[in-house]
């Protein structure tokens, strides 16, 4: 897949569990921990914007591009 998560990256940065900040999104920790791990389809720029709020980054952050090679 091109688009690579770094969620797991800017939350360890920002020394916020997964338990945390699925609290303060609004997201069941299961969806969160999807989320990081790359395993979803897509996110709702809500929740985008609900993590870029609660960890203080940019989107930018948290994807990341990559071809395939």
């Amino acid at each position: 897949m091109a688009i690579i998560t770094n969620l797991d990256v800017v939350m360890a940065q920002r020394k916020v569990s997964l338990k945390e900040l699925a609290e303060r999104v609004g997201i069941s920790a299961t969806n969160l921990s999807l989320l990081k791990t790359g395993k979803v389809n897509g996110v709702r720029y809500r929740t985008l914007n609900a993590i870029c709020r609660e960890l203080d980054c940019q989107p930018g952050d948290i994807f990341e591009y990559r071809p395939d090679d």
